[in-house]
């Protein structure tokens, strides 16, 4: 290598040289940089962010953070970021946050409480403004949170967690829906994939399910239980096309499960809806887009996604956290028997 092709190091530039560059204060620097307190002449905040295109100059975000007493950033912690539900959490999340100043710090626990509770200690040692958490348990330990301050909430949580903000839908009243749907097509044989929680817990979900078909007289269908992956709806479908009695219709707990019945259906040659229909729960964008489209009970995630970001940075830290529940809605495809436009075939 040549001396001519050694590139000294860049220095950084600071805020001192962007006002020389603007012939400005550095305090009005800062009030154009960070957009306040004070306002700034047009033509002098212009001559300002010339300078900051100019000479390239980045805001040392740590420094601004101790000067503010806030990093700006909420930490989020999900159990499987490859499941497109929870990606389109994230993102709504992530869309929230940025809409009150705020940056996204995304984890994964990959569906693990050592790695969820790791997680909360890391968004806890990097002094987070805030933790949404969407975990595995439906009691997670949230010591590390408490002993550093830092307030949370609890995303996609069906139940109350006293002392907690939490945010959720009716799970028994969203199983109900999509379970009643089947019945009105005149289905009695209802199965249920009902997918598995590290703590063994009985999930709305299910006692939806059951609840559907005790109102409406009928036994309980075969329940097959694994994960709430497409992997784990693969083989609960495998098992259900091997029972002595095989089911008319099926309720999947999440739309990756149903994913997985559909593959295992359409590699036995059983037609769906023809000889075995499916909804599901969830409302994924890849619900829209198997074949058949899926009829699923769908979560309203960008509304959940606002009102957890609120609970932590959008309101009166004071005020006593709560449980907010959002209703589902049922949004009718093929899969269950259904024309496009939800007519009964």
């Amino acid at each position: 290598m040549t001396e001519s092709a050694v590139q000294p190091p860049r220095s950084v530039v600071t805020r001192k040289d962007v006002a020389r560059y603007a012939g400005v204060s550095t305090a009005v620097v800062s009030y154009v940089v960070n957009h306040g307190p004070k306002r700034v002449a047009p033509a002098t905040e212009a001559r300002v962010r010339e300078a900051v295109r100019v000479l390239g100059y980045r805001p040392n975000a740590a420094a601004r953070a101790l000067k503010l007493g806030s990093s700006e950033t909420i930490g989020l912690v999900i159990p499987d970021n490859s499941n497109p539900f929870f990606s389109l959490l994230a993102y709504a999340v992530e869309d929230a946050a940025a809409e009150l100043g705020y940056a996204l710090l995304l984890t994964n626990s990959d569906g693990n409480v050592a790695k969820e509770r790791r997680n909360i200690r890391n968004l806890a040692a990097r002094q987070v403004d805030g933790v949404v958490l969407t975990s595995v348990l439906f009691n997670p330990d949230l010591a590390d949170l408490q002993a550093a301050a830092i307030p949370s909430v609890l995303l996609n949580h069906a139940g109350e967690a006293p002392g907690f903000n939490s945010i959720g839908v009716d799970l028994v009243a969203g199983a109900r829906l999509g379970v009643e749907h089947l019945i009105s097509h005149g289905h009695t044989s209802i199965a249920l994939a009902m997918g598995s929680n590290v703590s063994n817990d009985v999930d709305g979900r299910e006692q939806g399910w059951l609840q559907a078909l005790a109102a409406a007289g009928l036994p309980e269908g075969p329940i097959v239980r694994g994960n709430f992956t497409r992997d784990g709806g693969y083989a609960a479908g495998q098992r259900l096309l091997a029972a002595a009695n095989r089911p008319t219709a099926i309720f999947a707990s999440s739309d990756m499960q149903a994913i997985g019945i559909l593959r295992a259906f359409h590699e036995a040659g059983v037609s769906v809806p023809g000889d075995i229909a499916i909804t599901s729960f969830d409302g994924a964008t890849e619900a829209e887009y198997t074949w058949p489209a899926l009829t699923t009970v769908e979560q309203p995630v960008r509304a959940m996604a606002a009102a957890a970001v609120a609970a932590l940075v959008g309101r009166d830290q004071s005020q006593p956290p709560d449980h907010q529940i959002f209703p589902t809605a049922l949004r009718i495809r093929q899969s269950c028997g259904c024309d496009p436009i939800g007519t009964v075939k």
